[in-house]
């Protein structure tokens, strides 16, 4: 078993090129974390110590007296990119509860693992006219595709830089990659750090603000979820926040 300060052989990195590959658990046969890289980078985490959940696994193996396997997932790839969409992918496809990944692989919210329906709606959605006072947020960041309820409610409301102009908007669409994914009413605004969060640690920086809200009735959700609304947003904006009709 190869060791921490082990290199690959030159004509065994050359071969191996672009290449992601897995950390197996011998106890459970099972990977718990996928990587990609080039050269000797897969055994760069076998001295990995701190608090993360990588390093306590390898921890306990090595108080086991027990070595992660090493698996080359794939390799011979022809560029980093290549390498980085075969990570996201095997990411997605384990899953974060099952890994000690910290973070979904490279462009996993906008081209990774969806559901077909999730899909259709993404590239299906028809454009629709705001007709509303609304306030359309745009939550990329925070938004993945099996989030909760909760959780895209609460990446919807805050925490925001908003004015005075904010009490004119009715309903808060919350938008990823231009399609509405949710509709609320939007009750009352706060100052930030005025509400509790479930799903989220937030800081509360002065000068920001969040709402209390609650899902837009059915018709009116209707009229905007699951449809197009990128020709609000300019290209190359920064502001996450566009005012429709206020």
């Amino acid at each position: 078993m190869a060791s921490p300060t082990d290199k690959l052989p030159p004509e065994v990195a050359k071969h191996l090129g672009h290449y992601v590959y897995l950390y197996i658990d011998p106890r459970t046969d099972r990977p718990f974390y996928v990587g990609k890289g080039q050269g000797s980078r897969v055994l760069a985490h076998l001295d990995v110590e701190g608090e993360s959940r990588k390093a306590q696994v390898l921890s306990e193996l090595r108080a086991a007296k027990l070595q992660p396997r090493l698996d080359i997932l794939a390799h011979g790839l022809k560029d980093a990119e290549t390498a980085l969409r075969i990570e996201a992918a095997a990411i997605d496809l384990l899953g974060l509860d099952e890994l000690t990944n910290v973070v979904r692989g490279w462009q996993s919210i906008k081209s990774g693992r969806m559901s077909l329906d999730e899909l259709r709606s993404y590239y299906g959605a028809k454009p629709v006219s705001v007709t509303h006072p609304a306030l359309l947020i745009r939550i990329n960041k925070l938004y993945h595709h099996r989030m909760s309820a909760e959780e895209l409610y609460e990446a919807t409301r805050g925490i925001w830089k908003v004015g005075q102009r904010r009490e004119k908007a009715r309903l808060a669409l919350a938008v990823f990659e231009g399609v509405v994914r949710e509709v609320y009413e939007i009750e009352q605004w706060f100052p930030a750090g005025t509400l509790s969060y479930a799903t989220r640690t937030l800081t509360s920086p002065s000068g920001r603000w969040e709402f209390q809200g609650r899902p837009a009735p059915t018709s009116v959700r209707e009229t905007y979820f699951g449809r197009s609304v990128r020709t609000y947003f300019s290209r190359g904006q920064q502001s996450p926040l566009v005012y429709v009709k206020c």
